[in-house]
Order: structure tokens, then C-alpha cells, then sequence
């Protein structure tokens, strides 16, 4: 099998504030997996809060390709890669999951069929997506919730976590009053202690806030189920369910868990997450970070499986190189074609086709890379 890589900048069409951090741009790296003429795609973003320059990517990237290189076929190394000796132990989990996601994309073209099909689903899954809005004036978040609603999205996710925790809930009630038959997710990024949680969560309540995800700083998860254990509203955990063994410790224990295939590593970490959530009383989430459609395309195609859906990463983008899944009308739809049943945009080169790095390192480009965890 052949390998290769690209480093493309994705703007965002406006910054986008969280509780951490404000971010305007990032940097992808596409990997691309060609055998016998057909071509596999999987992307994987930069992050600041998971120590992921572009650098660093594009060095693991192709330490991934070597190894990728040394098998027989697509579907040998997807077999390789669910037993975990593919790609190389330590390897960051957005790697893998940008691995997963090219060969899986290829297996289902060398197949004929779409990713879904090929993890056992026989219609294509579509969601309603939550669609974030930042941390903003209350007037520009209550014109962005109407104009939202007005295009056919439902769901409205409102990060929280100003410095006043007033101006946050001035900012809910904008949105429920601009946004009324709207269901609110609010997400503070772990900008809360437990005692401004405890003070915060009955009034969020009484707004209609309908989950909140990630309430405490990350790194105490014995706080977080304590905190869902007397909390008026669902709890979801996001940061501090990083892996299967995070999970592991946190079913049943809070009401949701945020799953996000960067931070879990692919497709087959989240099925095997599902698995271990059922039955617990904890419900499935499926977030993403800001992507193109390339990174959020492997999602779409679990959609079916969550309670809640995150998937508007590649929403947010100034220009999004890639298409398929759909998403500007509220709604998601994994692609019908064979594989990811994604396409380059107009205009944009297929990968593979285009000059690509040497893989030794991506190149950043100059601008910032700033982290917003969605």
C-alpha cells in the first residue's frame, strides 16, 4: 500500500470563544491510503490541549504510513488495527483514528459499500446535530439561535464559562426567548468549581437546559459523578472520558458520556464504548472537534447508535474542502457510496493527486493554532 499526506488550513468562518480559549484557525493533515488504484481518506486536526501540532502529526502520520506499508492489504491492516498492533503502542489517538478512518474509507470502496454497512448498519444513519454557539453578546447569540432554528436546526449547543456566570445565563435566556422550541445543551469546557455548579445547574434548570456537559475542570472524575449523582440536569463527560478505561470507571455514574473519535481513537474505540455503555444508564454522545467533513464523515456513520449528536464541526468552517454529509439544515446523513461516501468540493484536488509532504513533518502554517475542544 502506498501512503501519503497533506497539510491544509481550515478557517473558521468566525472565532469561535470557549471558557479556555478563542479560536480563529487550525491545521488538518489528510492521510491518504491508495492500493491497487483506489484511495482511502482520514484527517486528523491540530490541538493545543492535546499537545497535537501539525509537526507532530505529520511525524506520527508517517510513522503510521511505514508501518501501513508492511501489510498485505486494507483489510489486513484494519484487522492489525482493531487487535491494537497497528498502528505502534502510544501512538495519539486522533493518529489512529485518522488511520482507521483512510481504511476504512478504502475497504468499503474496494468492497462497494458504505463505511456504515461495513460495521453492520443497512441504512445509511442520519441525526438531528447540535449546532454551537460560542461565547458571544447576548444580541449576536440570540440572532445566530434565530437564524439557526429558521434553517432547521433543533439543537443548540451554548458554550458557558464567561468570567461572570451571570452573563452566561443572560446569554440562555437570549437564545430560549429567540429560540423557544429549541432544545439547549450548554457545555462550560470545565470552567466550573463544584460549588458554582451546585449554585449554577438549578437555575440552567429552570431555563430549560436540556444537558450540561463537562461542568468540572477535567482530572477529578470522582467529582464529576458526584456532581451528576445531585445534579437537577444531565450530566455528560467529556474531558474526563478520554478512553475505554475512563469510561469503564465513569458508567452509570453520569448520565452521558461525550464521544469523540480524535480523543477515543476511531470508529472501532467508540463501538466498543457503545458496548460497554449499554445497559448502564449512561447514554451515548457523539461530539468531534473542529474538521472538515473528511474528519467528521466516520461519525456520521455511528449516528444512529448516540442519544445525542455533536457533529457540526465542519459547520463552522469559512470553507469546508470536502462534502457528503450534509448538515447545513440541522441534519446529518452518512453518505450512501461506497466508503466514507465523501467528495472533494469543487475546486479542491483529490488527495493523492495533489503534491504531498515527504512526511517527515507537517508545516504549520504561520497564523496561530489555538485549541477550542468542542
Amino acid at each position: 500500500m502506498k501512503v501519503s499526506q497533506r497539510t491544509v488550513r481550515l478557517e473558521l468562518a468566525e472565532p469561535l470563544r470557549i471558557s479556555r480559549s478563542t479560536m480563529a484557525a487550525r491545521d488538518a493533515l489528510w492521510l491518504t491510503i491508495e492500493h491497487r488504484g483506489r484511495r482511502g481518506h482520514g484527517e486528523a486536526v491540530t490541538s493545543a490541549y492535546y499537545g497535537l501540532d501539525a509537526a507532530t502529526l505529520g511525524r506520527l502520520l508517517h510513522r503510521a504510513g511505514r508501518e501501513l506499508a508492511r501489510c498485505a492489504t486494507p483489510e489486513s491492516a484494519l484487522d492489525a488495527l482493531r487487535a491494537g498492533d497497528l498502528p505502534a503502542p502510544g501512538t495519539p489517538a486522533a493518529v489512529t483514528a485518522a488511520v482507521e478512518s483512510a481504511l476504512l474509507d478504502l475497504a468499503g470502496k474496494r468492497a462497494g459499500r458504505p463505511v456504515h454497512r461495513l460495521l453492520g448498519a443497512p441504512e445509511a444513519p442520519s441525526a438531528a446535530t447540535a449546532r454551537t454557539i460560542g461565547i458571544t453578546s447576548c444580541r449576536a447569540a440570540a440572532e445566530q439561535a434565530a437564524r439557526l432554528t429558521r434553517r432547521g436546526f433543533s439543537v443548540l449547543k451554548l458554550k458557558a464559562g464567561a468570567p461572570d456566570p451571570e452573563d452566561d445565563l443572560d446569554r440562555v435566556l437570549a437564545v430560549r426567548d429567540a429560540a423557544p422550541h429549541a432544545r439547549l445543551l450548554l457545555d462550560p469546557n470545565g470552567a466550573w468549581t463544584p460549588a458554582l455548579a451546585d449554585a449554577l445547574l438549578p437555575r440552567y434548570a429552570g431555563l430549560g437546559i436540556e444537558a450540561v456537559e463537562q461542568p468540572l475542570a477535567p482530572g477529578d472524575p470522582e467529582a464529576l459523578a458526584a456532581l451528576a449523582a445531585r445534579s437537577p440536569l444531565p450530566v455528560i463527560a467529556d474531558e474526563d472520558a478520554a478512553d475505554l478505561d475512563d469510561v469503564r470507571r465513569l458508567a452509570g455514574r453520569v448520565h452521558g458520556i461525550n464521544v469523540k473519535l480524535a480523543k477515543c481513537g476511531g470508529v472501532t474505540a467508540a463501538l466498543r464504548i457503545a458496548d460497554l455503555l449499554a445497559g448502564t444508564g449512561t447514554d451515548l454522545m457523539l461530539g468531534c472537534l473542529t474538521a472538515s467533513t473528511l474528519g467528521l464523515a466516520p461519525a456520521v456513520h455511528l449516528a444512529d447508535r448516540a442519544r445525542w449528536t455533536d457533529l457540526d464541526g465542519h459547520l463552522l468552517l469559512a470553507h469546508d474542502p470536502w462534502t457528503g454529509i450534509s448538515g447545513t439544515d440541522g441534519t446529518v446523513r452518512a453518505g450512501r457510496e461506497p466508503g466514507l461516501g465523501i467528495r472533494p468540493a469543487d475546486g479542491a484536488p483529490p488527495p493523492g493527486e495533489a503534491p504531498a509532504d515527504d512526511g517527515t513533518a507537517g508545516r504549520p502554517a504561520p497564523a496561530r493554532d489555538e485549541e477550542a475542544a468542542r
